[in-house]
């Protein structure tokens, strides 16, 4: 386990963003956002190097913000 200060603050945003991502998916019971908000969630347990947070971030995000504006 990687214990770099850097990637365990930056891990706290992703983190953050999925939990409201999650409540709000819930409590509409919009699939997209739910989902989303999980892997946004889960992701930065398993990323290894602060540029592979934000890239997987980014990814994350943009297919999300696809999703939603392809009306899922």
């Amino acid at each position: 386990m990687n214990w770099d200060p850097t990637l365990l603050m930056l891990s706290l945003l992703p983190s953050g963003a999925g939990f409201a991502l999650f409540l709000y998916g819930r409590k509409q019971q919009r699939w997209p956002q739910l989902v989303g908000g999980l892997v946004l969630m889960v992701y930065p347990y398993f990323v290894a190097s602060v540029t592979a947070l934000v890239a997987v971030g980014l990814v994350v995000g943009a297919g999300l913000y696809f999703l939603i504006a392809a009306g899922r």
